[in-house]
């Protein structure tokens, strides 16, 4: 008598031992049983883990040619001749969002990361999210192909000041990535901004400078940059130091110069302080000049009137 066994195209003869036990070594198919591309029969490629197999099939011919043929159909041994095969390589996991370093003005961050797998498919029931150290919570996970594009969005509002985040997921066979890690700066709160000169919100000069002065300060996401505007040009990157910061701007002569001081955190927050300065280079005239009376007696009292206007 001759038996043999089919698994995934690729025939083994058994070999009869003690008794009416035959056995033979055979070599598992190089693709999980979870995989799309494996196996034939039905059930394979359900991509899920325990469920996909390859459909075993055993063959017994006798010495009269009697043959005798199982495979996962057969109500009593259907079960035991599926094989399932698990793959041994683990998913790789990407941190798209946030970025490490990134200062983030919104507090429930919207947190994205890639899964890939190209064994058995990447489970999108287990996708997860770490943050601070906590608990994983899962993520919402899309499936593309070899790829699940997870999301994850706060439930509750992150406080002020650093966080870590760390994800990773899981595929089909049990097999778990590598966690992927990023810190990160949450500020919803704007820098301070204070103006010490111009201190009055209008001012009137016939000078084409002025110097613009004040202090500025962010407690979570510093240095802070200070940017002018409105004058005769533009200043976009004023030195700051130690929270203080002095600028000399051109303005335009006999123009109403709005000046909008602008304090930018890392965060992309901003706070703005309006000055407005009037420039007039031109002295008043004078004219229809009287003096009465004239002239006048020593010692007596005389008037003067005249129209005196601004340009």
């Amino acid at each position: 008598m001759s038996v043999q066994a089919i698994i995934n195209g690729q025939t083994y003869n058994l070999t009869k031992g003690t008794g009416d036990t035959w056995t033979v070594s055979a070599t598992a198919p190089t693709e999980t049983s979870g995989s799309n591309n494996s196996g034939q029969g039905p059930g394979v490629g359900t991509n899920a883990q325990g469920k996909g197999y390859y459909p075993v099939t055993i063959k017994a011919t006798d010495d009269y040619g009697n043959i005798t043929t199982l495979d996962v159909t057969d109500t009593t041994w259907g079960e035991a001749l599926k094989l399932k095969v698990l793959e041994k390589t683990a998913p790789v996991a990407t941190l798209t969002s946030p970025s490490s370093g990134a200062f983030i003005k919104n507090a429930k961050p919207i947190i994205t990361f890639a899964v890939t797998d190209s064994g058995s498919g990447v489970n999108p029931a287990e996708c997860y999210v770490v943050i601070d150290g906590g608990s994983p919570i899962k993520a919402t996970a899309s499936i593309n192909g070899t790829t699940a594009t997870c999301t994850y969005t706060p439930a509750t509002n992150l406080a002020d000041g650093e966080h870590s985040v760390k994800v990773y997921g899981s595929d089909h066979d049990g097999n778990r990535s590598n966690e992927a890690s990023a810190t990160f700066t949450i500020d919803t709160t704007p820098p301070t901004l204070n103006i010490t000169s111009p201190a009055e919100e209008t001012t009137k000069t016939n000078l084409t400078t002025i110097t613009v002065s004040g202090t500025t300060n962010d407690v979570t996401s510093s240095p802070v940059t200070i940017k002018i505007t409105g004058g005769a040009q533009d200043y976009t990157n004023v030195p700051v130091t130690g929270g203080e910061f002095s600028q000399v701007v051109k303005l335009t002569p006999d123009a109403t110069n709005t000046l909008v001081i602008t304090a930018t955190d890392s965060a992309g927050q901003v706070t703005t302080v309006t000055r407005v300065v009037i420039v007039s280079t031109a002295a008043p005239v004078i004219t229809d000049i009287a003096i009465t009376p004239n002239p006048s007696d020593v010692g007596g009292s005389l008037a003067i009137s005249l129209t005196a206007r601004s340009v």
